[in-house]
């Protein structure tokens, strides 16, 4: 371990806080360092491992891809791409399918469609305060938490940031250089705060009724996570434009932006690219998390073990006061405290159950899509046990 950390400390950017934990393996929702110790997984790392971790099918399509082909420059036909686009359409919505490496990469690509679809005169795109969309210049730019913007000051401009689920700030935010909104269904780095359904349903209507795009960010709510495919499906609305990433690959870096038919087409040749976005390997491995997702009925599992999670959860705000407000759906959880909830990460990572805290007083979960009852109880006791300790310091 030592060895390791020290080359990080001497070779490494020090971008991220780090752990002194050197994690050699995984399996399912379970990890284990370099002294062979065990760890259960109930963060998934900002839930991009939707399927636990080297899941067989995952692994065996992207050993399959290698052998094969590893990459196509995006002026080549292959077919991966073809099939993994014409998946996420018929998954989602009619349109047409961009793909990049990572969540932050599809905003920027969601931020120059939209622009050119209002140049010249129509340039801004409503955020939501609290939001996250990335660390990229543009997505960071969209970001609605200005802790992040300190260090790069001046961000981009052309971006107005209002509550979210505050329907009459948005109409007065709202002029005549508004191109698009841009939001996530439940904010996940801002504290699991969730768009309302009626406030969702009003900015898809206003956004017809003034030619504007709706935007969704669903790098963490979408492929699965809060119990429908994506997260839109439980708003009674289509979208314009969907951001994916994160759990799309269960692990392989990909990104996609899903666009609708009437904006496609916006960015031409020569507008946008990536080079490795959409490489076979990361479409093989894609491919692979909707088989998966559709064999093993994995939506269903979700939803089942979700209400679960939820139950015991609300379970344990009635035993312990200091936790104010259950949030969440599906798989994609958090609580919040009354108070700094450090105690409870370090409580649980010493104990062997990781997990995650956002906005310094909201512990998140976000466990593999096939987590079992087993694993929700070894967690949410670590859970308990942390409280208790809170309750008695």
């Amino acid at each position: 371990m030592n060895r390791v950390i020290n080359d990080y400390e001497r070779y490494v950017i020090p971008c991220y806080r780090k752990l002194p934990v050197v994690f050699t393996r995984g399996r399912g929702s379970w990890l284990w360092d370099d002294t062979g110790r065990k760890y259960l997984d109930f963060f998934s790392g900002w839930a991009v491992s939707s399927l636990g971790h080297a899941h067989p099918r995952v692994a065996k399509a992207i050993a399959r891809q290698a052998a094969r082909l590893i990459h196509i420059p995006n002026n080549y036909y292959h077919e991966g791409h073809a099939s993994l686009a014409r998946t996420l359409v018929q998954n989602s919505f009619e349109g047409k399918v961009f793909f990049c490496n990572s969540g932050a990469e599809a905003i920027e690509g969601a931020i120059k469609l939209a622009r050119a679809y209002g140049n010249p005169r129509r340039n801004e795109i409503i955020t939501m305060q609290r939001s996250f969309h990335g660390r990229t210049m543009g997505a960071l730019s969209a970001t609605g938490q200005m802790k992040f913007h300190k260090k790069i000051r001046p961000v981009l401009g052309g971006f107005k940031m209002i509550p979210l689920n505050d329907y009459a700030t948005f109409q007065k935010a709202a002029g005549p250089r508004t191109v698009a909104v841009l939001l996530e269904l439940i904010q996940g780095e801002g504290g699991i705060n969730a768009a309302e359904v009626d406030y969702v349903k009003k900015l898809r209507r206003y956004c017809n009724e003034h030619d504007m795009l709706l935007m969704v960010d669903e790098v963490q709510t979408g492929v699965g996570r809060t119990g429908k495919m994506f997260g839109f499906q439980h708003y009674g609305i289509t979208p314009d434009v969907m951001l994916l990433a994160k759990g799309l690959g269960s692990g392989f870096p990909i990104g996609a932006m899903v666009a609708s038919k009437r904006v496609a087409d916006v960015l031409g040749p020569g507008t946008h690219a990536s080079t490795f976005g959409g490489s076979p390997i990361a479409c093989a491995a894609a491919m692979a998390v909707f088989e998966t997702l559709k064999k093993d009925k994995v939506l269903a599992h979700v939803r089942r073990q979700g209400a679960k999670l939820f139950a015991e959860l609300r379970r344990l705000q009635k035993a312990h006061p200091m936790i104010r407000e259950v949030r969440g759906r599906g798989l994609m959880a958090g609580f919040e405290l009354d108070r700094d909830a450090k105690p409870i990460f370090d409580h649980c990572l010493k104990n062997g159950v990781l997990v995650n805290v956002t906005q310094e007083r909201v512990v998140r979960l976000s466990p593999s899509l096939l987590v079992s009852e087993t694993e929700i109880r070894r967690a949410v006791d670590a859970l308990d046990a942390a409280l208790n300790q809170m309750k008695s310091s």
